[in-house]
């Protein structure tokens, strides 16, 4: 019997001990929601996460000009405001603001204002229907992750929602 432990103790002490080498790398909330992330984009943990439970949103459709400018440029911004309550530890958002834009061939990249609080994003307009229809019929979340390569992803997402 004393051999038996003679031989089962070292194991026995290294299992015991913690493995301190190995990174815990903590996923962020809601990464279930994240594709795929084949290039290797969010391999480290983000620097900074706000994530947002939507709880009211509003429509403006507006319609400007500018007299100052020849041709007098009229433009028609789409934009959808969304208010709710952080949802991520140190999340301070309390609002996101959305615009659509059916003109431009590139998107402004998604930000964050601490001062006011609020996340801005920018969609095409093609995706203005699919938006409204997001916040009608679900819980919607918008979440925002800033990555210290610089990656930076945001979206807008329902729950797990079961299918009928």
């Amino acid at each position: 019997m004393s051999r038996l432990l003679i031989c089962v103790a070292p194991f026995l002490l290294l299992a015991s001990v913690p493995l301190a080498a190995a990174p815990v790398v903590t996923a962020p909330l809601h990464a279930q929601f994240l594709p795929a992330d084949d290039l290797q984009l969010r391999a480290e943990k983000p620097e900074q996460q706000q994530l947002m439970m939507v709880t009211t949103y509003s429509v403006v459709l507006g319609s400007q000009r500018q007299s100052n400018q020849q041709p007098i440029p009229v433009t028609f911004p789409v934009l959808v405001r969304l208010k709710g309550k952080p949802m991520s530890q140190g999340a301070t958002v309390r609002e996101v603001l959305i615009s659509f834009d059916g003109e431009s061939k590139s998107l402004k990249k998604p930000a964050f204002d601490s001062q006011t609080k609020t996340l801005t994003l920018s969609y095409p307009l093609s995706q203005y229907r699919v938006v409204m229809d997001l916040l009608r019929n679900d819980t919607v979340y918008c979440q925002f992750l800033i990555y210290a390569n610089g990656h930076i992803w945001a979206d807008l997402h329902t729950g797990s929602v079961r299918a009928r």
